[in-house]
């Protein structure tokens, strides 16, 4: 398979995964709705449903981070820059683009990004435990 039939496949999987995205986010807001006219009970309940209300909020926020690198992979499909790494230029391995569709850069990049951004306030527990060690002896 080309790699142009092969974008032509992730675009539609990117469609469908798009429109059931929507159906779950208008199905979620709908019952966010629904449940905040319900109140009613005593503090336990209330306290259950602010619980239930904060991991609904969670999942509603990761589906739209989703749907909106799903569209932002659509439009570089139609502009013909999808597959091609933002940082590098290169271009992104079909394999990759299949395991997450809506990929911006190659893995060499992806890493990179990574370890600037896992020692830009993170904590590196190794490290601790290592720094811990030499200091006990």
């Amino acid at each position: 398979m080309s790699r142009k039939d092969a974008i032509k496949q992730l675009r539609e999987q990117l469609v469908r995964r798009r429109d059931a995205l929507h159906r779950a986010l208008e199905g979620d807001l709908s019952l966010l709705r629904e449940l905040h006219q319900e109140r009613t009970g005593d503090v336990l309940d209330a306290a259950a449903d602010s619980v239930q209300d904060e991991l609904n909020s969670q999942l509603i926020e990761a589906e739209s981070r989703e749907l909106t690198a799903i569209n932002d992979a659509i439009s570089r499909i139609e502009r013909d820059t999808y597959g091609n790494c933002e940082s590098c230029g290169k271009a992104i391995p079909l394999t990759r683009l299949r395991a997450v569709p809506y990929a911006t850069d190659c893995i060499g990049c992806r890493r990179k990004a990574e370890t600037r951004n896992a020692t830009g306030g993170a904590v590196m527990w190794n490290r601790v435990f290592d720094n811990a060690e030499v200091d006990s002896i």
